[in-house]
C-alpha cells in the first residue's frame, strides 16, 4: 500500500507543473500607464490585447519583441 501512495505522489509531482502552464496567456497593454504585461486567463477591461499565446514563455518572448512594449 505504501508503495502505491509513494507512486501516486511522485506521478503528481511530475504532472502538476504541466497544469501550471495551462493557458491561454495574453500580452496586454495597459491603457492608463502604457506598460505591457503578461496576463493569464481573461484580459482585464483596462488592457488592450496585444496577442494570445499557449505558454507564458511564448508570451514573454513575444512581448520582448513588441515595439509598443519597449517604452
Amino acid at each position: 500500500m505504501r508503495k502505491y501512495v509513494l507512486a501516486a505522489v511522485l506521478i503528481g509531482s511530475f504532472v502538476a507543473p504541466a497544469f501550471a502552464q495551462a493557458g491561454p496567456w495574453f500580452v496586454g497593454l495597459d491603457s492608463a500607464t502604457g506598460k505591457c504585461s503578461v496576463v493569464s486567463g481573461t484580459m482585464p477591461a483596462n488592457m488592450k490585447s496585444m496577442g494570445e499565446f499557449k505558454t507564458k514563455d511564448e508570451a514573454d518572448k513575444a512581448m520582448a519583441g513588441m515595439k509598443e512594449c519597449k517604452a
